[in-house]
């Protein structure tokens, strides 16, 4: 039986994965491979970096296919999806009015968006209107029904980040201002995350109501695939704070926005280690995604304290391909982690590696 035509073992990739993520597989390990890509390179070829306009969801969808099919050899623990690149931030600012910008990543095939900030200052919060007929609500929508019709029983359709809490204010004001706020305003930062909340349930409710779940989970670009309807939070703007700032300011509304689904994941980059110890014991966390970033050492050079700083949490690290493989050879990879291969070689040498991989035990 294959549930998708682009990974025939998908079956058994998902028991694995929702073992993982049930926290009933501490001593075992998933894999991801990361591949060389014609459908990228090809993209390259055709698409300039920088700023552009709306690409065609039918275009986009086109890219994704011809993306994911490639893999479809691929015995890992992937599952594949697409990503809503062009919603993943611009989505939640422009159902509000705000001005949307586009820009293409021709390295990675990604063409995303952020909104201008919509308030000179907090005077202006009271215009502020949800309006689920404006044109980025229509443009949700058309894309939606693209992609799924489109995937279809090839590949799956990706979870998309939440802009949420002070990510929220950060589209209405900026982030310095929104920082400044907290001390000086704490009143309307509280109004308008209450608005950010309300934006971000009626955006999710309609990502599930129009994309069907597969098997009874969610797919989600990092973490694969989670089982019930799964959210992608954003803990970013307390990277720059304390674990006070978090716990007064952060964990409240994740927690409560976890609470309307089936609960999320979350990532964490290398300034906000720090906030792992609060992060990890969110009420609905599933998985923390372990960010890799330049001056901090990388998560799986660090992988086993960090393990123990925050139990039996699935992690998803990334790792090169030669520093997996032979760590893996010494049996020196901590359990219950879902490993990103960067840079493999090719299917084959992926595909012989999943063999020590699926009977790995630590």
């Amino acid at each position: 039986m294959s549930l998708m035509s682009y990974k025939p073992n998908a079956v058994a990739v998902l028991e694995r994965l929702r073992a993982l993520y049930e926290r009933r597989a501490p001593d075992r390990i998933c894999a991801v491979f990361s591949l060389p890509s014609k459908a990228l390179a090809e993209f390259k070829q055709r698409h300039s970096g920088g700023p552009r306009g709306y690409p065609d969801p039918a275009e986009r969808i086109r890219f994704w296919d011809n993306r994911l099919k490639e893999n479809a050899a691929l015995q890992d623990d992937s599952i594949p999806s697409a990503y809503f690149t062009e919603f993943d931030q611009g989505l939640y600012a422009g159902l509000l009015g705000a001005e949307v910008r586009f820009l293409c990543n021709a390295d990675t095939g990604w063409i995303s968006s952020m909104g201008l900030p919509l308030l000179k200052d907090w005077s202006e919060f009271g215009r502020l209107r949800l309006d689920d007929a404006c044109a980025w609500s229509a443009m949700y929508e058309r894309q939606m029904r693209v992609f799924v019709q489109g995937a279809r029983d090839r590949f799956g359709i990706s979870h998309f980040i939440l802009i949420n809490g002070l990510n929220f204010i950060f589209e209405l004001i900026g982030a310095m201002e929104t920082y400044t706020s907290l001390m000086e305003t704490p009143d309307m930062v509280r109004e308008a995350m209450e608005l950010g909340f309300r934006l971000n349930l009626s955006v999710q409710k309609r990502f599930f109501d129009a994309v069907p779940l597969l098997a009874g989970g969610t797919c989600g670009l990092q973490v694969q695939w989670v089982p019930g309807r799964i959210l992608a939070e954003s803990v970013d703007p307390f990277h720059m704070t304390s674990v006070a700032c978090f716990e007064e300011w952060g964990r409240a509304i994740s927690e409560r926005m976890f609470a309307m689904f089936d609960g999320g994941v979350t990532h964490i980059h290398g300034n906000g280690r720090h906030l792992l110890e609060p992060v990890h014991t969110l009420s609905g966390l599933k998985a923390i995604i372990l960010g890799d970033d330049i001056g901090f050492p990388p998560a799986i050079e660090i992988l086993s304290d960090l393990r123990k700083r925050i139990g039996d949490i699935p992690l998803v690290v990334n790792v090169r391909f030669g520093v997996f493989e032979e760590r893996l050879k010494r049996r020196d990879l901590p359990g219950g982690v879902l490993y990103i291969v960067e840079s493999a070689p090719g299917v084959d040498e992926a595909n012989k590696l999943m063999d020590t991989v699926r009977a790995y035990r630590t």
